[in-house]
């Protein structure tokens, strides 16, 4: 029994029958691994009640190229970045941790709206 059905052009394999030789984005990530421009090779299908299936890209792990290093410009955007996703903008501290995008602010300041930072 064959595990790929044709979905256009693309072979389609059951969740976890997927072949050797074939890898999800996260899981060319985990070898350091990129796509490196190559196209997706096969989807692999996991099953779903309510809504239709959940749809992987699987990419050929001999045509996958290394991950770019890390360069200082970038490492000091992501810093800088991560920075203003911890400051709030109510009181202007850095919370040491990434403000909730549904609160907009710090807990203490979500907490209690009414005082004014010190």
């Amino acid at each position: 029994m064959t595990t790929a059905t044709a979905s256009g052009s693309l072979p389609v394999y059951r969740w976890r029958l997927a072949p050797d030789g074939m890898a999800t984005r996260r899981q060319l990530r985990a070898m350091g691994l990129r796509p490196g421009g190559q196209d997706v090779a096969a989807e692999v299908q996991r099953p779903r009640r309510r809504r239709g299936p959940l749809v992987a890209y699987l990419y050929r792990i001999d045509s996958a190229k290394p991950v770019r290093p890390m360069t200082p410009g970038r490492a000091a955007a992501l810093a800088k970045a991560m920075t203003a996703r911890r400051t709030c903008p109510n009181c202007h501290r850095d919370a040491g941790y990434c403000i909730p995008r549904s609160l907009g602010m710090c807990v203490p300041c979500a907490d209690s709206p009414n005082q004014h930072p010190a």
